[in-house]
């Protein structure tokens, strides 16, 4: 008798206990098996090397490096993983980015298991997943061609300096945003001054504040 084989995740989380209940959930699914985890983007490079995972479920948030560089380079590195994005952060900002990058879904933390498992097996199938809401979005934004006025302010910072603004709100410094992203605290500050011009803000206090303030409204989410 034919059997067919589980497909193999591999779960990216510097949250030991999402992970665990990742793991959890996954491995209650007849046709779905945790195949390795990591906590840091360094980490989920070398697990994902040595398992060979079908899927990849990643965080944007991780202790030592960045999510969407991370899909990057699992993006020209391993094209044969599927990368879903798993986040706290809100997709009306990071979804198009991650699709960017080359992720093939992404479904915010917020959302019922069961989603998060349909989410799997949709880009197990090759196909995208996106919430109804979030496809709209991205449908009228083709059709239009440009950003609409109601966008918020911070869509308009690159990945990069997201990146660094997201760093900034979690209360790291300079020095430990340079450490996290691989770069030196001068492409950091370089950054900090862009964000600073683009946000309308007139000091690095000011910045700082408004990082922490947009860092509490992701969480609230």
């Amino acid at each position: 008798m034919k059997t067919t084989r589980a497909a193999r995740i591999f779960l990216v989380d510097d949250h030991p206990l999402v992970r665990e209940s990742l793991a959890s959930l996954i491995e209650r699914q007849p046709d779905l098996t945790v195949c390795g985890e990591a906590s840091s983007a360094p980490a989920a490079r070398a697990g994902i090397a040595s398992t060979h995972p079908d899927v990849a479920v990643v965080d944007l948030s991780l202790g030592e490096g960045s999510g969407l560089a991370l899909i990057r380079d699992l993006h020209l590195t391993h094209p044969g993983v599927a990368v879903l994005v798993l986040s706290m952060y809100d997709e009306d900002l990071y979804a198009e980015r991650a699709l960017r990058a080359g992720a093939r879904g992404y479904i915010m933390k917020r959302e019922a298991t069961g989603n998060v498992i349909l989410a799997i097996r949709r880009v197990l199938e090759g196909k995208v997943y996106l919430t109804a809401r979030m496809t709209a979005t991205l449908a009228e934004k083709l059709v239009r061609g440009a950003p609409q006025a109601e966008e918020s302010v911070v869509s308009r910072l690159s990945d990069r300096e997201l990146e660094v603004f997201r760093l900034m709100g979690q209360g790291q410094a300079t020095r430990q945003i340079a450490e996290s992203l691989n770069v030196s605290a001068k492409t950091v500050q370089a950054f900090s001054a862009r964000i600073k011009e683009k946000l309308g803000l007139s000091s690095s206090t000011e910045l700082l504040r408004e990082a922490i303030r947009w860092a509490e409204e992701q969480r609230e989410r």
